[in-house]
């Protein structure tokens, strides 16, 4: 929420103004902004500036919900930090990790394991479309984790724009037989981000111990964007 609990209305224009955008970097009181439109073309622009956009529920509405992160959580590949734990389970042949092959199973599978799931009908539906005609600006990536009879364990799907990767939400199995899993489908997305030359992956809000647990570092806005506006256009 802004500091000032403010949330303003943003439009396409708004982002394409560069004095506009300007403001909305440098004011540090507010972080949040919502908007009806779920357009691709709004959403890619969204993205590329550096929101962070969820979405919401309200008078029987949905609205996009943009945010200008104070803060973000940022993992460079030579600081990936592998538990023992998780170290164990690499060395297993009990699992298969892919990409872009179950992306509509991931989208069912984060409404069964989050009950107050922001991914509404009308953001899926924008996500629906980028994933199916990814351009140069943006591509939906939909991570896949599953074991040897190839049930689906844990996933996410994120967004790539140049170099870097940003996650948006994710699940993993609860059942005991698969603990840790979902660290497992995190690091084994570390490494193929590595492997394909990404400068860094966005974990998005720094306020989750696992992401510092990985090897994540907190960046502030500021900082965070010097980093993002050169490595998207790469």
């Amino acid at each position: 929420m802004a500091k000032d609990n403010t949330i303003y209305y943003l439009k396409l224009n708004d982002i394409l103004d560069k004095e506009t955008l300007n403001f909305i970097y440098m004011n540090e009181d507010l972080n949040y902004y919502f908007s009806d439109d779920f357009s691709p073309k709004f959403y890619t622009q969204l993205a590329r500036c550096g929101f962070l956009s969820t979405s919401i529920l309200e008078d029987n509405k949905q609205y996009l919900l943009p945010e200008m992160q104070f803060e973000y959580a940022i993992l460079d590949f030579e600081n990936l930090n592998i538990s023992k734990s998780i170290n164990k389970l690499l060395q297993t042949a009990n699992y298969k990790f892919t990409i872009n092959t179950k992306f509509q199973e991931v989208t069912n599978k984060l409404d069964y394991y989050h009950e107050n799931n922001w991914l509404s009908d009308k953001y899926k539906d924008t996500i629906d479309y980028i994933y199916e005609n990814p351009t140069n600006e943006i591509e939906i990536l939909s991570v896949e984790l599953s074991d040897k009879n190839n049930n689906l364990i844990a996933g996410e799907i994120g967004y790539i724009i140049g170099k870097t990767y940003t996650s948006l939400t994710g699940f993993s199995s609860k059942q005991k037989e698969y603990k840790n899993w979902g660290k497992l489908q995190m690091v084994l997305l570390a490494k193929f981000l590595e492997k394909e030359n990404f400068d860094f992956w966005n974990l998005g809000h720094p306020y989750m111990e696992y992401k510092f647990d990985l090897g994540a570092l907190k960046y502030s806005r500021i900082d965070f964007l010097k980093r993002w506006l050169i490595s998207i256009n790469k």
